[in-house]
């Protein structure tokens, strides 16, 4: 079964940083786009940023250019999104997402579970 499992998720204090994973359960992901998502509160589901495993087609939201940086490391199958200088408005369920196509950074086929980052001020 396909499977994406993201973890790394906490409690932070503003301006600190967290690094989530995104480990995919298949080799076959290696052929296709990956992202993060996220949903606040009350808020529905945005893109945050993607990828795709060679490191081309990088693409983030405005919000969060200049302090997400989001990679892939092929030989464990996992995708990472580094998050610094975090702010309480990222306080979020962040979702890796991962589809054949670019449509993974709007209408993704696959999704993990999430993990829940919560920023204090």
């Amino acid at each position: 079964q396909v499977q994406l499992v993201e973890s790394g998720g906490g409690l932070v204090q503003a301006g600190n940083s967290l690094r989530l994973s995104c480990r995919a359960s298949e080799r076959s992901f290696r052929n296709y786009f990956m992202a993060w998502f996220r949903q606040a509160p009350g808020k529905e589901r945005e893109f945050v940023a993607g990828l795709t495993w060679s490191g081309t087609n990088i693409r983030y939201t405005d919000s969060v250019k200049g302090r997400f940086t989001i990679s892939s490391d092929a030989a464990k199958n996992t995708v990472y999104v580094e998050m610094n200088s975090l702010k309480p408005e990222d306080t979020a369920v962040y979702f890796c997402a991962a589809d054949p196509n670019s449509s993974a950074y709007t209408r993704p086929h696959y999704w993990g579970q999430g993990t829940q980052v919560t920023v204090s001020s």
